[in-house]
C-alpha cells in the first residue's frame, strides 16, 4: 500500500469521526432541551402546588384569627353587660339608700320630738318623786339615806338567811347523792384490787457467816472497804454487830449494787481492790438489765403496750424507790389498777387511766436531778416520749400543779390519795403528825364564837365546840363549811377531814 492510499484512509476516518461527533452533539442538544422542558413543567406544577398550599394556610390562619377576634368581642360584650348590670344594681342600691336615709331622717325627727316629751315628763316625775320623798321623810322622821340603809341591811340579812338555808339544802342533797355514788365506786374499786405493803428505808443489813469475814472485807489498812465504798457510793459500817454489816445510802439502787457485790465477793472469796471494781461493774450491768426486765414485766402484767423504752426503764427503777416508806413500784401498780377499775365504773377508757396511773410518779426516778416538782417533771418526761395529752395532763395535775383538762386527771389524783392514805401504807414522822394535829385544832379558834376544838381519829375528824350565845343554829352549818374550806386551802393531809360543829345549851342547877 502506498502513502497516498494511507493518507486517503486517514482522511476518511477523520471525516467519519467528525460526522459522528456532529450527530452526537445534535442528539445531546435535543436531549438537553427535552430535559429542560420537563424541568420547567415540573417547576410549574410545584409552583402551583405551593401556591395552593399557601392559599390554604392563609385561609386557615385568617379563619383562626377571625375566631380569636370573635371570642374577644364576645368577652368584651359579656364584660360590658356585667358592668352595665352592676351599674344598674348600684343605681338601684343608691336609690334604696336615699330612701332609707330619708326614712331615718324622719325617724330621727320623730325620736327627737318623743325625747323632748319624755324629758318633760321625767322632769315632772322627778319633781313629784322629790315631793313624795319629802312627805315620807316628814312622816317617818328618817332621811332618805337612812331609810335606804335600813332597808338594805334588812334585805341583806334576809338574803343571807335564805341563802344559807338554800345552800344547806343543796349541800345536803349533793352530799347524799354524791357521797353515796362516790363511796360505792371507791369501795368497789378498793375491794377489787389486792394491795401489798413494802416498807423501804435507807439502811440494808448484809449478813455474814462469821465475824472473821469482816477483816477480809476491811482489808489491809482498810483498802478493800475504801475501794468498795468508792466504787458503789455506799457507806459500809462494820461495827460490833455480830455477823452483820450495815450498808447505808439514800439511793436504794446503789445500796442494792453494794449488797449484791458483797455477796458475790464473799461467795467467791477473792477480795481485793481490782476484783471489787470488776464485780461492782458486772453487778451494775446486771442490775440495769434487771431494772429493764422489771419494767417490761410490769407492763405485761398490767397489759400496757407501746411504752417507750426509757419509760419502761423508769418503771423498773421504781422498784428501788420509796415514798414515805411505801415502795414506789407497788404504789404505782396499785394506783394503775385502782384507776382502771374506777374509770370502768365511770364509763371512761380504763386503758388510758391505767397507763396514767402507772406513770404518775415517774418524776421521782429521773436519770438526772431536777429542781422541778416531780409531777411537772414526770409530765415533761411523758411529753418527751410522746405520751397522749390526757396521760401527760393526769401526771402533771395529780398534785394540782397545773389545771386538769380531762376526766382521767381527777381519777389519778383520787386513786393516788386512796393508795397513800390506806392504813399502813406509809410512815409518818411523829413530829410532823403532831404539828399537823396542832394546826388542825388551831384553825377553828380564829372564828368568833368557837370555844374549843378537838382533832380525833388521827386527824380524820375535827370537832368544834361553839358558844350557844354567840353562834345560832342556822349559823352552825355555815361555820362548818367555812372551816372545811379553810382547812382545804391551808393544809396538806391524807384522805379527808370531817368537820363537826357542836352547839348546845346547858342549864345547871344544884340541889342542897
Amino acid at each position: 500500500m502506498d502513502v497516498m492510499t494511507i493518507v486517503w484512509i486517514v482522511v476518511g476516518l477523520v471525516a467519519g469521526a467528525g460526522v459522528m461527533f456532529v450527530v452526537q452533539k445534535s442528539a445531546m442538544a435535543a436531549q438537553r432541551k427535552a430535559i429542560l422542558d420537563e424541568a420547567q413543567k415540573d417547576a410549574e406544577i410545584i409552583k402551583k402546588e405551593k401556591l395552593m398550599q399557601a392559599k390554604e394556610k392563609f385561609l386557615q390562619l385568617k379563619e383562626e384569627h377571625e375566631k380569636v377576634i370573635k371570642e374577644k368581642d364576645n368577652k368584651i360584650n359579656e364584660a360590658h353587660n356585667r358592668i352595665k348590670q352592676k351599674e344598674n344594681t348600684l343605681n338601684q342600691r343608691l336609690g334604696d339608700t336615699k330612701r332609707k336615709e330619708q326614712s331615718l331622717d324622719d325617724t330621727k325627727a320623730n325620736l327627737e320630738r318623743q325625747l323632748e316629751v319624755v324629758e318633760k315628763k321625767q322632769s315632772e316625775l322627778d319633781a313629784l318623786h322629790a315631793k313624795q320623798v319629802r312627805q315620807l321623810e316628814s312622816l317617818s322622821g328618817l332621811s332618805a339615806d337612812e331609810a335606804k340603809e335600813q332597808l338594805k341591811e334588812a334585805l341583806i340579812n334576809e338574803a343571807k338567811t335564805e341563802a344559807m338555808g338554800r345552800m344547806k339544802e343543796i349541800v345536803d342533797e349533793a352530799k347524799i347523792n354524791a357521797s353515796r355514788d362516790a363511796k360505792k365506786i371507791v369501795i368497789e374499786t378498793i375491794q377489787r384490787v389486792a394491795t401489798e405493803q413494802a416498807v423501804e428505808n435507807s439502811v440494808s443489813v448484809f449478813n455474814i457467816e462469821s465475824d472473821e469475814l469482816k477483816g477480809r472485807i476491811i482489808g489491809r489498812e482498810g483498802r478493800n472497804i475504801r475501794a468498795l465504798e468508792a466504787a458503789t457510793g455506799v457507806e459500809i459500817i462494820v461495827d460490833d454487830t455480830p455477823e452483820a454489816i450495815i450498808l447505808s445510802c439514800f439511793d436504794p439502787v446503789r445500796r442494792e449494787v453494794a449488797r449484791l457485790s458483797l455477796h458475790q465477793l464473799v461467795t467467791d472469796g477473792r477480795i481485793h481492790p481490782a476484783r471489787i471494781e470488776e464485780v461492782v461493774a458486772k453487778t451494775e450491768k446486771r442490775l440495769n438489765e434487771e431494772i429493764v426486765e422489771v419494767g417490761k414485766r410490769t407492763c405485761i402484767d398490767l397489759n400496757i403496750h407501746g411504752l417507750h423504752p426509757e419509760l419502761i426503764k423508769m418503771v423498773g427503777r421504781m422498784k428501788y424507790r420509796s415514798s414515805y416508806g411505801q415502795n414506789l413500784l407497788q404504789h404505782s401498780r396499785e394506783v394503775a389498777n385502782l384507776c382502771a377499775t374506777m374509770a370502768a365504773e365511770l364509763g371512761l377508757n380504763p386503758k388510758v387511766a391505767k397507763r396514767a396511773g402507772l406513770l404518775h410518779d415517774i418524776g421521782k426516778v429521773p436519770d438526772e436531778e431536777s429542781e422541778l416538782p416531780h409531777a411537772i417533771l414526770g409530765m415533761k418526761l411523758a411529753e418527751k416520749y410522746n405520751e397522749k395529752p390526757d396521760v401527760c395532763n393526769a401526771i402533771g395535775a395529780h398534785h394540782d400543779e397545773i389545771e386538769m383538762t380531762n376526766l382521767i386527771s381527777p381519777i389519778v389524783q383520787v386513786c393516788d390519795a386512796v393508795s397513800g392514805a390506806r392504813p399502813g401504807a406509809r410512815r409518818e414522822i411523829m413530829e410532823s403528825y403532831i404539828q399537823r394535829i396542832k394546826d388542825l385544832e388551831r384553825i377553828p379558834l380564829s372564828y368568833p364564837g368557837v370555844e374549843k376544838s378537838f382533832a380525833i381519829q388521827a386527824g380524820r375528824e375535827l370537832r368544834v365546840i361553839v358558844s350557844s350565845e354567840k353562834v345560832k343554829d342556822e349559823e352552825a352549818s355555815s361555820l362548818a363549811f367555812q372551816i372545811s374550806e379553810k382547812i382545804q386551802d391551808e393544809m396538806t393531809y391524807p384522805g379527808q377531814v370531817k368537820v363537826t360543829v357542836i352547839r348546845e345549851t346547858r342549864a345547871t342547877s344544884i340541889a342542897r
